[in-house]
């Protein structure tokens, strides 16, 4: 009766068999995988968020394909404080960054056609390309002191029926941004073999490592079809309001292909609700003191990180930005051994393989808890780690 895509291993793992009976029992855990930023204190209030859409005017519906001008006209204004000038045509709208993705692969790929995507990285692609009957294949990011693309392994993977490459700017767990020389040469090896160059920037605007610069957002790449995605989930933390975007760039005649093709699905779906689009404005202008506030926490959490692995044997692989940090334990264990001897010790983090982690001990810890609870839970992680 069902389709064979949606016939996913539903089975639970050892962790989360382990989390739900520390649940079940009532036992203290401490959760350093927490990254919803309405858990943690740090997205805006209810006051400013009701004034924010108590100013749209909501008692019509003017369905428009690509988003209203209204909100397209905000996410301009959001890239041109980036220096990058984004005409409104070419801003399509979506329900979320993961509708973007959706919209992307319907664009772009035939079932069984393939997507190249970096490895490590979020799991949430896997389950979207299913959905579209798309195959991953990966492309590794190698760490020496940081992480780089390994552009040789990318050319290598990329097949006769590979569509796109997927690049996430800052990488979730890594915190590693594409590089402006990197981005280049990965637009020009898709200019090349016909591809899309597929961008996901939600978390563009946390660079909280001071060396450096931020690299230019990819929604200025024109030398190959670039879909660059993100939303209000990140970006202003708030991921209950359900709109995200995506910024079609590239040589004029594709790119306008692209559009036209994209105001068809999103015409089908017309997903985006009317007042979030109209509030838009108001939503993003919030991100300034909002990002501050988050990047605050960022920072304050990731001292008492380095302080406190200093003294041990763990370590923290370099990282630019993003919401989490990856931890090197000992390889004295595996990663999901080290997961479960930590959840047995009252505290939750993220196995590396979740996120297809190139070797055995790491562990992700998200950034944004509170500083109290951020810190008891390193004091439970630590005192593991030193029996390794």
């Amino acid at each position: 009766m069902f389709s064979p895509r949606t016939n996913w291993r539903r089975n639970p793992n050892r962790l989360s068999e382990a989390f739900a009976a520390r649940h079940a029992e009532g036992l203290d855990t401490i959760d350093l995988t927490e990254s919803n930023p309405t858990r943690c204190g740090l997205s805006p209030d209810s006051i400013t968020l009701n004034a924010a859409l108590s100013r749209a005017s909501i008692d019509s519906y003017d369905p428009q394909p690509r988003g209203s001008l209204l909100a397209c006209n905000a996410v301009r204004a959001y890239y041109s404080d980036h220096g990058v000038d984004v005409d409104v045509q070419q801003i399509v709208h979506t329900a979320s960054t993961s509708e973007g993705y959706a919209f992307a692969f319907q664009l772009l790929a035939q079932p069984g056609d393939e997507v190249l995507v970096s490895r490590p990285s979020y799991p949430l692609v896997d389950y979207l390309a299913k959905l579209h009957d798309i195959v991953l294949t990966s492309y590794p990011l190698v760490y020496d002191h940081g992480w780089a693309i390994d552009i040789e392994a990318l050319q290598a993977s990329i097949t006769p029926r590979t569509r796109a490459i997927i690049a996430v700017s800052p990488n979730n767990p890594t915190g590693s941004f594409l590089l402006e020389e990197e981005r280049r040469r990965i637009a020009q090896i898709a200019a090349e073999r016909s591809l899309a160059l597929i961008v996901d920037e939600v978390f563009l605007d946390y660079r909280w490592c001071k060396a450096g610069k931020t690299p230019a957002s990819a929604a200025s790449e024109e030398s190959c079809l670039t879909l660059t995605l993100s939303g209000l989930s990140k970006i202003a933390a708030l991921p209950q309001m359900k709109l995200g975007w995506m910024v079609v760039r590239g040589p004029q005649a594709i790119r306008d292909e692209a559009l036209a093709r994209l105001e068809v699905i999103g015409d089908t779906y017309l997903s985006v609700n009317t007042p979030v689009q109209l509030a838009a404005p108001a939503l993003l202008q919030l991100r300034h003191s909002v990002q501050c506030n988050i990047l605050n926490r960022i920072r304050g959490n990731l001292k008492r990180l380095d302080e406190m692995l200093s003294r041990t044997a763990c370590d923290r692989l370099e990282a630019q930005a993003g919401w989490y940090a990856v931890l090197r334990a000992p390889r004295t264990r595996g990663d999901e051994q080290w997961a479960l001897d930590l959840l047995a010790a009252g505290v939750h983090v993220h196995p590396g393989y979740l996120f297809d982690a190139p070797q055995e001990g790491l562990l992700v810890v998200s950034l944004l808890p509170r500083p109290e609870t951020f810190r008891e839970g390193l004091e439970r992680l630590l005192a593991v780690c030193s029996t390794a």
